[in-house]
């Protein structure tokens, strides 16, 4: 058997999906004295250089990543997992919000979502849930009201089956495939291909 510091050795780091396009969601937006507006957040997937040109959703806002650090230390590149701050050209503080996904402007950035279809499961709610509920949605930095426009499916949490086909309501327990609306634009990814994005919590 080995011990604890060589099973850590043996382990194999994970692939990381720098193949895939850009995504990179802003956790705060700042304004940093002699530099400018410099943005902060976590590469989801893709890689940000210096010099890339990055657009903002939902606001398809363009602009230029001047510089890219790490904890205070210059990037030349940036890959997913690396929480990093980068300084754009030319552009104000007050372009930017909580909730902005960052792109590459020539390589499939993300997209304004008008509805999405969700796999939801109601961990505790004091009534029924019926079409028309209008809950706030948390995705990462974003908050925004979202409609359960239509209820497709309920199923049961723990298998995964099917047990009721357009139930007029759920309840604490459910799990559901839901049409939901968002009020505000909004960025969300199937979570099949971008995990990171894909997931989010209503209240």
């Amino acid at each position: 058997n080995k011990c604890l510091i060589e099973a850590l050795d043996a382990i194999l780091p994970c692939a990381r999906p720098t193949q895939k396009p850009l995504l990179l969601p802003l956790q705060d937006p700042f304004k940093i004295g002699g530099i400018g507006t410099g943005p902060v957040g976590r590469v989801e997937t893709g890689i940000l250089m210096p010099g890339t040109i990055v657009v903002f959703a939902p606001a398809n806002i363009t602009t230029e990543a001047k510089t890219v650090e790490m904890h205070h230390a210059p990037l030349q590149l940036s890959v997913p997992g690396d929480n990093v701050g980068f300084n754009l050209k030319k552009m104000s503080l007050k372009e930017l919000r909580l909730g902005y996904v960052a792109g590459h402007s020539k390589n499939n950035p993300t997209k304004v979502a008008p509805d999405f279809t969700a796999h939801v499961i109601v961990l505790h709610h004091p009534g029924q849930i019926s079409g028309g509920y209008t809950p706030v949605l948390y995705w990462r930095t974003a908050h925004i009201a979202c409609k359960f426009a239509e209820i497709k499916e309920k199923g049961d949490r723990r298998t995964g089956k099917s047990t009721e086909e357009n139930p007029k309501s759920i309840k604490s327990g459910d799990a559901a495939i839901v049409n939901l609306v968002p009020s505000k634009p909004l960025c969300v990814e199937s979570f099949q291909e971008f995990p990171p994005l894909g997931r989010f919590a209503v209240r």
